[in-house]
């Protein structure tokens, strides 16, 4: 063992069994022990017992979006390319639809909505049709879609075709419940996408003015209402009927997940016939609409979905990563 000694000064003690152990003290002088027989004690610094620490890693949030559709089509037929891409790129992604509840004894139009469609007036026509969607929204991967209890526009007085595309009659008050059952769903959504009532639909048109007036303008993005923009393409080239004015359009390119959006269009066989002339028209119809929008607005892709979006929803649209199509 080793001790240190006052300078110039020699320490000698007498070991057991003739064993000495040496050390070196202060200013060059001699300590001299004697340690048990044989036997040599050395002390190790014990290691340190402190061990790292890992910074925890954070879970990022999944960003959410919801899509506000008037009936059970309009989100897939009209931005089901950018709702395939949002679910691809790992967003929690919603379709709540505003009009469709059943209705037990429809008045004669609406029951026409329905027979028109070769299906017998004892079918609950609502309930196929939230069927329909349900398969859409899965095959986009989406969440489960929200289906809101309120009537369409046939079982609120709107009792024939041309009535559907006048300005809401003043006795329908359904926008106020549908502003407080949708403020709930887009208060804390990152991004919303919701329809800009092209075609003048009264229940588009009372579905864009109640997400004007609950949706932070900013992540607010209004799509082009499909099949109603096809077959008028020259809509004005703003956000209509109460949406912001402070709004740009961009161009998502969908080529990638088209015939993704194609076969979930495809789930609403009730509508194909109405809507596109014919169910195997489904796909021409939606590719040349797709292509029609990327040449409109010059985007550098073949196929396209634009919006008028708001400054944050905008960099969100034009942030989602590019995917090649493989068929």
């Amino acid at each position: 063992m080793t001790r240190t000694a006052e300078a110039g000064t020699t320490v000698t003690d007498t070991a057991e069994a003739g064993t000495t152990v040496t050390h070196t003290a202060k200013a060059s002088t001699t300590v001299t022990h004697t340690a048990k027989a044989s036997t040599t004690v050395t002390h190790t610094p014990k290691a340190s017992t402190t061990k790292a620490r890992t910074p925890r890693a954070r879970t990022a949030r999944a960003r959410t979006a919801v899509a506000v559709g008037p009936h059970l089509d309009d989100a897939v037929f009209s931005v089901g390319g950018v709702l395939a891409l949002l679910s691809r790129a790992g967003w929690r992604v919603t379709v709540v639809t505003c009009f469709t509840a059943s209705v037990a004894d429809p008045c004669p139009f609406a029951l026409s909505t329905q027979l028109d469609k070769g299906l017998p007036a004892d079918v609950d026509y609502m309930a196929l049709r939230r069927a329909e969607d349900r398969a859409a929204q899965r095959g986009l991967g989406t969440l489960a879609p929200v289906h809101l209890p309120l009537p369409e526009a046939p079982h609120r007085g709107y009792g024939s075709p041309s009535e559907l595309f006048r300005p809401p009659r003043p006795d329908d008050d359904v926008e106020t419940e549908l502003r407080r059952l949708l403020g709930r769903h887009l208060a804390s959504a990152d991004l919303v996408l919701a329809p800009r009532a092209i075609g003048d639909h009264v229940d588009h048109l009372l579905t864009a003015r109640a997400v004007a007036a609950v949706a932070p303008p900013a992540r607010t993005a209004w799509w082009r209402d499909l099949p109603y923009a096809a077959r008028t393409p020259a809509d004005g080239g703003g956000p209509r009927h109460g949406a912001p004015a402070a709004t740009r359009e961009t161009t998502v390119d969908i080529g990638a997940v088209l015939p993704q959006k194609i076969a979930a269009a495809r789930c609403y066989a009730t509508q194909l016939g109405f809507q596109f002339g014919a169910p195997e028209r489904t796909g021409e119809v939606l590719s040349d609409a797709a292509r029609s929008e990327a040449l409109r607005t010059r985007a550098p892709c073949l196929h396209g979905e634009s919006l008028h979006a708001g400054d944050t929803a905008r960099r969100l649209l034009e942030g989602l990563p590019h995917y090649e199509f493989s068929p």
